[in-house]
């Protein structure tokens, strides 16, 4: 049986996956079915390979389309490519489905160390076979550039061009060290506090909008670019400071002067890329996390 002439132009797959659907269904609208096209594509795709090969494949008849001689050479030809082929994406899509390699991320001080680290090593202790990389910075850096791959942050307005879920609110209120308290008499009062701020670095945050409004620069005794140092200021006695609750509530040495004030609640997102979300490792990152920090006691939810 002759083969066909060799194409002028390199074959598309996309042509030859319609050609061996057509010669398994035996007409176009079967065909178009079984590969979730419409008719006028298949007839498209079948017109561009024939015009590659300068041959006809099919003869149209009454009751479908019949291999001519030459369709009937490349069927031949291509018989078990498709099944390869499929075979090939799934190994590939497989590969992917391990839970391996290497995912980075990105948090604050505050959380990474407030939240994210203990489930960082379990998720590890989960999936041995991934890797992950934390960078700590308190400025998102670029998913877009792929700096890293997954953030958990603490915003009220998260980036547009990423994509997450909400997890939760971190809680702010005031604390002051038992033995601070102690200092300024039998009957302590905020008003007799000096306090601990956050930096100008810090000042887009409501902590700090807070102090602005309410504390005199004069009763400021020491200012920190870290939450988390603060917390470390406040527990060595530097004076009172608004602060992340699950960050003091685990110092048994600080005490808290008031609850949590509703404006300065922060919403803790899990975000990604869009063009990673479906990436086996991520989405069992960002799973594994969502549902941990959902069940957290110290996140307010709902």
């Amino acid at each position: 049986m002759k083969a066909p002439p060799a194409p002028d132009r390199p074959l598309s797959w996309d042509d030859l996956q319609v050609f061996l659907a057509v010669c398994r269904a035996g007409t176009i609208s079967a065909a178009a079915r079984q590969l979730a096209v419409n008719h006028s594509t298949v007839l498209r795709r079948l017109g561009s390979l024939e015009d590659s090969l300068s041959v006809r494949l099919f003869d149209r008849l009454p009751g479908g389309y019949a291999l001519t001689s030459s369709g009937n050479a490349l069927s031949e030809r291509l018989a078990g490519m498709a099944d390869q082929v499929e075979a090939a994406q799934r190994e590939l899509l497989g590969q992917d489905e391990a839970i391996r390699g290497v995912i980075r991320v990105t948090s604050t001080d505050t959380l990474l160390h407030g939240l994210l680290m203990p489930l960082i090593v379990q998720f590890h202790h989960r999936h041995p076979g991934v890797q992950v990389q934390v960078t700590v910075n308190n400025s998102f850096l670029s998913l877009t550039r792929r700096e890293a791959d997954v953030a958990l942050r603490g915003s009220n307005r998260p980036p547009q061009n990423l994509v997450g879920r909400r997890v939760g609110d971190i809680q702010t209120a005031l604390y002051a060290s038992r033995d601070y308290l102690k200092t300024l008499g039998r009957k302590p009062s905020v008003d007799d506090c000096r306090f601990v701020a956050p930096d100008e670095s810090l000042s887009h945050l409501e902590q700090a909008k807070w102090l602005h409004r309410h504390v005199d620069a004069s009763r400021i005794a020491l200012r920190v670019d870290s939450l988390v140092g603060m917390v470390d200021a406040v527990a060595h006695g530097a004076g009172a400071a608004m602060l992340l609750c699950p960050l003091a509530d685990a110092r048994p040495e600080l005490v808290q002067l008031a609850p949590p004030d509703p404006a300065l609640a922060t919403q803790v997102w899990i975000l990604t890329h869009p063009d990673l979300k479906q990436v086996a490792r991520v989405r069992a990152f960002t799973h594994f996390l969502f549902t941990a920090l959902s069940a957290d006691p110290r996140l307010t939810h709902g």
